[in-house]
């Protein structure tokens, strides 16, 4: 299986209108900024995205919300994208808002190749509307279902040519639970290494879970907000 590709337009070649995309990241750490410039130059239409955030107005997703890409967003904090909040209070974006954890374990359950699972939290909010409730040991429990996702767009530290991944600090944060669930998991590295040349001990996603991996290029960074203190 030939994992490795050139660049991130030959490797999201697939990636159509409709599709249900996971992106990994939070805020605008470690989010798959290649391949996200990739899908708004495919100025694809109706895609479902699963993100923790929508990213902020000019960077990130917010650049896929800005050309009106996005049909559905599945997120857990919005708040730093006007764009965003314009499109949801219109009417133009449909929004499904989740608690974090319950994000991190529908993608979790989707990896681990489960259906379903139980979880508490929701229960005696909105987010219950609809959904079945369970009492286990006196105790309430929403049934969340696995997220079904066409595809899924990480980001990684350091990759090598079988698709092992390391991610580094922060940036580790939704991307490995997201490599695990998608259909088809692409992965964008800051640095592609020969297979071998990873520590084993070191590995966080095995690449039984990536089926494509590039070598990213022009990494921005950015910092979503900047806090200073005084120097004492």
């Amino acid at each position: 299986m030939k994992k490795v590709f050139d660049n991130a337009h030959n490797a999201i070649f697939d990636i159509s209108d409709d599709a249900v995309i996971m992106l990994g990241g939070f805020g605008l750490c470690g989010i798959p900024e290649n391949c996200i410039a990739a899908l708004v130059e495919k100025d694809l239409q109706n895609l479902t995205c699963i993100s923790n955030n929508a990213g902020v107005d000019d960077f990130g997703i917010g650049l896929m919300l800005q050309k009106k890409m996005v049909k559905k967003m599945v997120s857990s904090y919005v708040g730093e994208n006007a764009e965003f909040e314009r499109q949801m209070l219109s009417g133009e974006l449909e929004v499904e808002l989740i608690p974090q954890g319950t994000l991190a374990t529908r993608c979790m359950a989707a990896g681990y190749g489960m259906p379903a699972v139980f979880t508490p939290a929701g229960v005696g909010t909105e987010i219950a509307a609809g959904k079945e409730i369970r009492n286990f040991n006196g105790k309430d429990y929403l049934l969340e279902m696995a997220f079904d996702a066409d595809f899924a767009l990480v980001k990684a530290w350091k990759g090598d040519t079988l698709g092992n991944l390391i991610f580094k600090d922060t940036a580790r944060n939704f991307n490995p639970l997201m490599a695990m669930a998608g259909k088809i998991t692409i992965a964008e590295v800051e640095e592609l290494v020969p297979a071998g040349e990873l520590d084993p001990n070191q590995i966080h996603t095995p690449g039984i879970y990536v089926h494509r991996i590039f070598e990213g290029k022009n990494y921005e960074k950015r910092i979503e907000q900047l806090t200073e203190r005084e120097s004492a």
